[in-house]
This record gives C-alpha cells, sequence and structure tokens, in this order.
C-alpha cells in the first residue's frame, strides 16, 4: 500500500491532466479494494488520501462509509481522522450524516476532553436541524465545562443550533448571559457571538441582554484601557477583534432603545476619539465604532463625530478604506445630510479617483448629495470633470449628469445650457429620451427660442460629431430658422453673430452628406430643410437638390406622406353604414408639426419600420404557403367561434394580413377596427386563390379553420377577414 506522501508526490510530478487522472484512478482503484477487503490496519491512511483526491475535485463518495467506521472506533487518531473525513467529505443534506447522530452523541459525553473537542467541531461544521434537536442538550451542558477551550467550542457549536433551528433560542439565553462575564478572551468573543446571534433570533433574548450593557460597557472599557499583553496584542491594539465583537452587540442592543444608547455614548465617543487610525486593526475598530453610533438612538454631537471619522477615512492612500467610507456615508446620508455636505469637495475629488469601484460609489454619493441649493456648484463640477474623464466612465458620468439636471433645474434657460454642454461633450452616449426631453423643454420655452436656435448653431460648429446635439440642432433650426438668421429674442448675456439664410441651409446640408449620420438624423434633417425650403425661398432650389439626392430616404417619405389607400379603410360606406374611418388616422402626425417632440419625425419613423416589418411577415407567408402544400389544397373556411388556439397552426400567417400597427392577441378579446391588406395580382396569382373582403355583423368573430386550431375573436365592430377557397 502506498503512504499518503507518496501518493501527494506521483500526483505533484504528473506533467498532463491524463497523467493526473491515471494516478488517481490507479490509487482510487487500490482504496476500494481495501475498502471492501475491509482492512482496518490501513482504513485512516486509505482515508487521509480520499481526502487529498476529493480536494482535487476527483469524486470519493464510496469512501463515507469508512468515516463513520474510524468515528466508531475506541482510538483518539482514528477518530480524529473520521471527524475530519467526515467534515470534509460529507455535508448536512447527505442522508448518510443520519448514522453519525448516536456517534457523536456517545463522543460528546466522553471522558476525554479532546475526543469531546473533536464531536463538538464536527456538529457545529455539518450540523443539520434533525441533529440539533437531538443534541442540543448536550451543547447546553458543555457551556458550563471546567475547560475553557471546550466552552468555547460548545459556544460556537450553539450558534450553528439556534441558527439551524431558532426556536431553541431560549434554551441558551442564560448559558449564553454566563459566558459575558468570561476572563478568558477566547470564551468571551464566542459568547459575545453567540449573544448577537440570540439577540438577532429572537425578541425575548433581546430584552433580556438588554439588561446586561452596562456589563458590556465596563468590558469594553476594560479591553481598551487594558495593558499590553503579547497574547492578543496586534499592532498595538488589544484584542481588536473583541473590540469588534462588542461594538457589533451594542449596536444590536442599542437599535430601539434610548436607554441603553445612552448607557453607551461615553465608551463609544472614548473608542472614536482615542482609536489610532495609523494601522489597519485602529481602522477596523473605528469603522465599526461608526457604523454602532450611526445605528443607535439619536445622539447629534456623536453622529458628526462619525461622519468626521469617515471624512478622514475618504483621504486615506488605501483603495478599501476609503471604499468603505464612501458605503457607510450613503447609508449616513439619511441620518444626517448636514453633516455630510461639510465633506462634498473631498467626495468629489473621490469622483476622479483612478480606481473605478471608488469613482462610481463616488457618482452614487454626489447624486444624493445634490439639492437645490447646491445643484448649480455640483454640476459645474461634474461637467468640467466630464470633459478630461476616461471613455469608459463617461457614460455613467453623462447619465447621473443629466438625471440631475432634469431633477433638480431651478430655471429653463439653466436646464438648456447644461444640457447643451453635456450633447456637445458626451451626445452619442446619452439615451434617446434625453434628447427627447430637451425638445419638450424647447418647445414650451417659446422667449428662449431664438436664444436656443443661435446656442445649438454654435455648438454645432465646435461639437458636429455629437449625434444628439446634432438631431436637437436641426430640429431647432428647422423650427426656428427665421430667429436664427434676424437675431431675434436677443439676451443681454449673447455675443452678436450673423447667420444667413445660406448658413442655416448649410448646417442642414452637412447633415445630409455626413457618412456618420444615421437614417434617424437623415430624415429629421429632411424634414428640416422642407420647413426651410417654404420659409426661405432663395435656399428651395438647393433644398429640393438635397431631397431628391437622397432617395434612400426620401422614397419611404414618400410612401408615407401619400393619402391612404381606400383599400385600407376601416369600412366603405356600404359595408358600415356609413361609417369610413381610417384605421390610424386619430393618432397620425404632420410632418410641420410641432406638438411633440422631434416634430412628428418619431411617427414617421415608427412608419417606416411598420412598413418593413409588412414586407418581411408577407415573405413570412410565402414561406407558410411553400411549407404547407397540402394544407392550402384543402379548401379553408372562417367560421365564428371564441376558442383561443392551443396549438400553432401552420397558416398562422393569415394573421398578417392584419395590420400590423394593430397587433392580434393570441389569447385575448380586443375591441378594435382592423383592414386586409390587398396583397396584388402576383401575390395572389402564386396562391391561386382570391382574396375578397366581407363585412360581417358584431356578433360575429374571425371564426376557425376546419380541422385545425380555432382563432380568437378578434374585434367587435367591421370585421374583415375573408374566407380563402381554393
Amino acid at each position: 500500500m502506498v503512504h499518503c506522501r507518496d501518493m501527494i508526490r506521483a500526483i505533484r510530478a504528473c506533467k498532463t491532466a491524463a497523467e493526473e487522472r491515471a494516478v488517481v484512478r490507479k490509487e482510487s482503484a487500490a482504496i476500494r479494494a481495501a475498502v471492501s477487503e475491509n482492512d482496518q490496519d490501513y482504513s485512516h491512511r486509505n482515508l487521509a488520501k480520499l481526502m487529498f483526491i476529493h480536494m482535487l475535485g476527483y469524486p470519493t463518495h464510496f469512501g463515507q462509509m469508512e468515516c463513520l467506521k474510524l468515528i466508531a472506533s475506541a482510538g483518539f487518531p482514528e477518530k480524529r481522522i473520521g471527524y475530519l473525513g467526515l467534515m470534509l467529505l460529507l455535508d448536512e443534506r447527505q442522508e448518510v450524516l443520519m448514522l453519525v447522530t448516536n456517534s457523536l452523541k456517545q463522543d460528546l459525553n466522553h471522558s476525554n476532553q479532546y475526543i469531546v473537542g473533536l464531536a463538538l467541531c464536527a456538529l457545529g461544521n455539518i450540523c443539520s436541524a434533525e441533529m440539533a434537536r437531538d443534541l442540543a442538550p448536550e451543547v447546553e451542558r458543555l457551556l458550563q465545562f471546567r475547560d475553557p477551550n471546550i466552552r468555547k467550542k460548545a459556544a460556537l457549536c450553539s450558534i450553528r443550533i439556534i441558527r439551524k433551528v431558532p426556536e431553541l433560542a431560549e434554551n441558551f439565553t442564560s448559558r449564553a448571559a454566563a459566558l459575558l462575564s468570561e476572563k478568558h478572551h477566547g470564551v468571551l468573543i464566542t459568547g459575545v457571538q453567540l449573544c448577537t446571534d440570540l439577540c438577532k433570533v429572537s425578541t425575548e433574548a433581546l430584552e433580556y441582554f438588554r439588561k446586561y450593557t452596562e456589563g458590556l460597557v465596563k468590558t469594553l472599557k476594560d479591553v481598551g484601557n487594558s495593558s499590553y499583553s503579547p497574547e492578543y496584542d496586534i499592532a498595538g491594539i488589544t484584542d481588536p477583534f473583541l473590540h469588534i465583537r462588542l461594538l457589533r452587540l451594542l449596536r444590536v442592543l442599542g437599535q430601539g432603545d434610548i436607554d441603553a444608547s445612552d448607557c453607551m455614548n461615553d465608551i463609544l465617543a472614548q473608542v472614536a476619539t482615542k482609536t489610532e487610525s495609523n494601522k489597519n486593526a485602529g481602522n477596523a475598530i473605528l469603522y465599526e465604532c461608526v457604523e454602532t453610533i450611526m445605528s443607535i438612538e439619536d445622539n447629534g454631537g456623536l453622529r458628526v463625530l462619525a461622519i468626521n471619522i469617515l471624512g478622514r477615512f475618504l483621504s486615506n492612500r488605501d483603495n478599501n478604506i476609503r471604499y468603505v467610507a464612501l458605503n457607510m456615508l450613503m447609508k449616513a446620508i439619511t441620518v444626517d445630510a448636514q453633516a455630510v455636505q461639510r465633506h462634498r469637495a473631498t467626495i468629489l475629488e473621490c469622483v476622479k479617483d483612478s480606481d473605478a469601484s471608488i469613482r462610481k460609489r463616488a457618482l452614487d454619493l454626489v447624486f444624493l448629495l445634490v439639492n437645490d441649493n447646491n445643484v448649480k456648484s455640483l454640476t459645474k463640477e461634474l461637467i468640467e470633470y466630464l470633459e478630461v474623464s476616461e471613455q469608459e466612465f463617461k457614460g455613467d458620468l453623462t447619465a447621473k449628469i443629466c438625471s440631475i439636471v432634469e431633477k433638480f433645474s431651478p430655471e429653463k434657460i439653466w436646464y438648456i445650457d447644461q444640457m447643451l454642454k453635456v450633447l456637445s461633450e458626451a451626445g452619442n452616449l446619452v439615451k434617446d429620451e434625453v434628447w427627447h426631453a430637451l425638445i419638450v423643454v424647447i418647445s414650451n420655452a417659446s422667449d428662449l427660442h431664438g436664444y436656443t436656435v443661435r446656442s445649438l448653431y454654435r455648438a454645432f460648429q465646435k461639437s458636429g460629431e455629437q449625434e444628439s446635439l446634432v438631431r436637437v440642432a436641426v430640429w431647432c433650426i428647422g423650427e426656428y430658422g427665421e430667429m436664427l438668421v434676424n437675431n431675434v429674442q436677443m439676451l443681454d448675456i449673447e455675443e452678436p453673430m450673423t447667420v444667413t439664410e445660406f448658413d442655416a441651409v448649410d448646417v442642414i446640408e452637412i447633415v445630409i452628406k455626413r457618412h456618420s449620420s444615421d437614417i434617424t438624423t437623415r430624415a429629421m434633417s429632411l424634414i428640416a430643410l422642407l420647413k426651410l425650403s417654404s420659409r426661405f425661398p432663395s435656399c428651395s432650389h438647393p433644398a429640393e437638390e438635397d431631397v431628391k439626392s437622397n432617395s434612400q430616404v426620401t422614397r419611404p417619405l414618400q410612401k408615407i406622406s401619400k393619402e391612404p389607400d381606400p383599400s385600407i379603410i376601416s369600412g366603405s360606406s356600404r359595408d358600415l353604414g356609413g361609417s369610413s374611418r381610417v384605421v390610424g388616422a386619430e393618432d397620425g402626425h404632420h410632418l410641420g408639426c410641432t406638438q411633440s417632440p422631434g416634430d412628428g419625425l418619431l411617427a414617421l419613423h415608427r412608419k417606416v419600420i411598420k412598413k418593413k416589418r409588412k414586407r418581411q411577415k408577407k415573405n413570412q407567408l410565402w414561406a407558410v404557403r411553400r411549407r404547407n402544400q397540402k394544407l392550402w389544397k384543402r379548401e379553408i373556411s372562417i367560421e365564428g367561434d371564441l376558442q383561443p388556439p392551443n396549438q400553432p397552426t401552420p397558416v398562422e400567417g393569415l394573421h398578417h394580413l392584419i395590420s400590423p400597427a394593430l397587433r392580434l392577441s393570441p389569447s385575448l378579446e380586443i375591441p378594435f377596427e382592423v383592414h386586409v391588406e390587398w396583397v396584388g395580382d402576383e401575390f395572389s396569382d402564386m396562391l391561386n386563390k382570391k382574396v375578397y373582403a366581407e363585412a360581417h355583423p358584431p356578433s360575429q368573430s374571425l371564426g376557425s379553420l376546419i380541422g385545425g386550431p380555432k382563432f380568437p375573436r378578434a374585434c367587435s365592430s367591421g370585421a374583415f377577414f375573408p374566407p380563402i377557397r381554393a
């Protein structure tokens, strides 16, 4: 049998993964053979090998029963290996674990304290709810054991038990309170943690432990004022871990209780002022002290002191300390915003930090700091940093600036100025909603139309590559071009400028001819050009040439601008008793409209997309026909029924005869008027079908397919869905 160290050397000497797998397979086969032969002499060695193989990620489930056998043996070495394998190879979800409950109970009552310690360690690591209920009395008894190491392990095991079974908390309350007077730091720190967990799971335990607040304050004071002890000293601070545990327990006890909070004010102020912050251990204690101060009941002086400590953290060179300080300040701003405002300059410096996490967290904090009084100064700082910030950070920074300007804008002219600065620096990064909202504000500010169009004209000359800025500029020039040329509504803060009619048209022509302009920008430019051609007669001929040269944009515009075809009318006079309303006419937009952002461009863009989708769906209908030749040969008729389809149908392409502007729900009744789009002679010839419309009274529905799934009712009046016959 190979020793464990020899197996480890062989595995580490493997140069490839295949060699490692071969060694592991060989050793696993040898261990299986030894297990099947019930070889007791080498069982502890085999289990040690299995633990190493398990840590490498290979399956070791066949060795689980060996753990139970070693635990049941009498010797300490075998039990130690058995419990170690139990904690490593099994977890609380394994059914095999139920077999070890009896062995654990015997070992918890063993006369050898080291075996008791092994059982407590195993129970604290893999205890399940069932095991917790069975073994809780033994663990509770061991909290008063004579040896401090056993008491410490029993306290840790008790924490696991009450987390698994919270209703057992009342059994441990009195025993846990006795641990708070321990002199041994190991027992004391585990007892404090046990009391903290009991307070979190039981309100009765919380009220019970509030009586011990004064004793905890005295303990914390003694630990802080104790002399040098090499056993517990870390960086010149006596047992910082015990400091932190005591502060956390005091935080839980002080929440919602004024008396307990008043009792601990003095010691918290002492810890906050006397703890050195030049070491990491001291910073950890200060952070817990600040969190405790911000969590207990109101004390204005202590909170100012705590926020000042966080302000010092922001000046620390350690990125981790600055990050946790920013996180704590985000919580503190809801408690004392005025104290946090004093550190606004330091927080703004963190926005410019080289660490991306600190930048983002500081930016979130700045957003919370903004109010009506400081919005102008903070926005100015952020926009100035936007000019020099890194490209990957500009997106988040731009979004925050736009949100701040929109939420806290004191006046429209300031809003317009700041948004133009943002669009000039990062216009390609803003969302469409931002420039849409800007257009709405501009259109509603009638006294600022001239100032805005001149400002946009200047901004376009400097930042013509920013797409969002270009869109707003061409819209404003198209709407208020005559104000730009005639210098209407000049303000005192403006510098005089001279712009001719041809200069205004040249801006639009540059945008149209630029290769980087997308279809939306070009469409807006063409609309603006059409408006200027009516206002500037001398420039109408060049504008006409530009429109003709952009056939890829004007072709869909020409199609959409035509009057609706009679075949897509919601119903003729003859069929519907005089009703002749066109579907979609109530939400159509004229190209010269100024009541909505983009001057009707959004509706125009939607109609272009709908035209494209119609063509795509018509092609899909052709594909459906080719795939279903047999079904098309059958006679198909549509008759009334209200049942929704239960399965997909091969003629689902018939839905595309309904206008895409009004989507058919596959399972709902939606009252609306629909129209049939005539597919043309060529399409009809290919299908060898005759499609025609026939009016149905409102009581009828679309109907169902013969021999196939049924369609839902689609409309309540004027429904058109003609029968199709071969």
